[in-house]
């Protein structure tokens, strides 16, 4: 199995999960758009392929790999953002295009440089097929990284997820200067918005609060490694988004995601006042200052 593994993507979270396969005697092909090989003659006889690409890229692997995967291969998942065309998370993008495959998703408080720097983390790899995911734990297990596994796909996929956004208002939070209080109450409000949708979605209210969902919320928001929560801080620093986005490195998911989860809210009326603003404030419509104001003045209510 050792030699048997292929990630696809070069950028740091690819990087980052290539170093931690090596650390448990691992040996895994990665592809890059780059690399000048085809994708598809490189996944024969692979145990597992790990897909690690930014959300915009995810159709177009999946679109080179159609008729390519075999029955028998795992599909892992390490992408978190909502596609903007279909409103699907990765895992259903996979699915839908090869049903008979386990998928696996991989989520959890993982920041790429602390994890290339060999520093200590958890993840969570979940999947309705509990061979696939308890073959990716060990995969994955070393004394530097600890793998749980879990049978709530969507709630992890979610969790690590719909956080991204959260992230950007915590951010602006920084930015501002605004105090521990009003970020613990940020925080706490926020995972209550991550909740709400994840139940409509179908995921489980207590996977929300394990490691994909109250950690990776507590590593994005508190961490300037993060890149959405560096969107939120430009943005309260006066830049433009299209500012912020220019000098960051890499993808800040929790942009696209803002405007994904807007629209599911609004079609099921799901109140999401976080994301709302969060969304208002990367349109350019409300300032940051505005946008707290705006949340500190909603009208009264039980918690």
């Amino acid at each position: 199995m050792n030699d048997r593994i292929i990630i696809i993507g070069a950028g740091a979270w690819g990087d980052a999960l290539s170093k931690l396969t090596q650390i448990n005697g691992c040996e895994p092909t990665i592809w890059s758009r780059s690399c000048g090989r085809v994708l598809s003659e490189m996944i024969t006889d692979r145990v597992a392929i790990i897909s690690a690409v930014s959300m915009s890229g995810v159709p177009a692997i999946i679109d080179r790999l159609h008729g390519a995967i075999e029955p028998n291969q795992i599909i892992v998942t390490a992408t978190k953002g909502l596609d903007a065309r279909t409103n699907l998370t990765p895992a259903q993008l996979w699915h839908q295009a090869f049903p008979n495959n386990p998928i696996v998703v991989l989520s959890g408080p993982n920041l790429s440089l602390e994890i290339q720097q060999g520093l200590p983390a958890a993840t969570v790899v979940a999947s309705h097929d509990v061979d696939a995911a308890n073959t990716i734990q060990t995969i994955f297990s070393s004394p530097k990284f600890r793998v749980y596994t879990n049978d709530d796909p969507i709630g992890v996929e979610l969790g690590g997820t719909i956080k991204n956004v959260i992230a950007i208002a915590a951010g602006t939070c920084d930015g501002l200067k605004l105090g521990d209080n009003a970020k613990s109450a940020l925080l706490t409000r926020g995972l209550a918005e991550i909740i709400r949708i994840g139940q409509y979605w179908g995921g489980k209210p207590e996977t929300f609060y394990g490691l994909s969902g109250l950690g990776d919320l507590l590593t994005t928001c508190n961490s300037p490694l993060s890149r959405n929560y560096q969107v939120g801080y430009g943005l309260a620093q006066g830049q433009t988004l299209s500012e912020v986005l220019a000098n960051l490195k890499g993808t800040a998911e929790g942009v696209n995601t803002t405007k994904v989860l807007i629209q599911i809210a609004d079609s099921n009326q799901i109140y999401m006042p976080i994301t709302v603003l969060v969304d208002r404030l990367l349109q350019g419509q409300i300032t940051a200052p505005e946008a707290i104001v705006a949340l500190m003045s909603r009208d009264r209510k039980s918690e």
